[in-house]
């Protein structure tokens, strides 16, 4: 079963809700630029990120240049944002 979509209005409330910052809501994904002070933080940062999709079963779409990783995160199957998408937005907010 599919897991219903949040308005982008919710999805900023709920990341409000849970204190975190950051995170764009638009185009139907949550987006968010982490920098980091080399290629070796934003590669371990990654692989902690790595770790939290797996557990979840929910996989971010992301990029890393040297220092920037962007992290999206959208419910593929469910065309938008989910509480899955927040949920893992604000885990990922805890490692930073």
């Amino acid at each position: 079963m599919t897991a219903p979509t949040l308005s982008e209005q919710a999805a900023v409330v709920a990341l409000a809700e849970a204190g975190v910052t950051g995170w764009d809501v638009g185009e139907g994904r949550l987006r968010q630029e982490f920098r980091f002070a080399d290629f070796a933080e934003a590669w371990e940062f990654m692989g902690r990120v790595a770790e939290l999709a797996e557990q979840r079963n929910h996989h971010p779409d992301w990029s890393n240049s040297w220092n920037l990783v962007v992290v999206e995160l959208v419910s593929h199957d469910a065309g938008g944002i989910t509480a899955r998408d927040v949920d893992l937005a604000v885990a990922i907010s805890a490692l930073v």
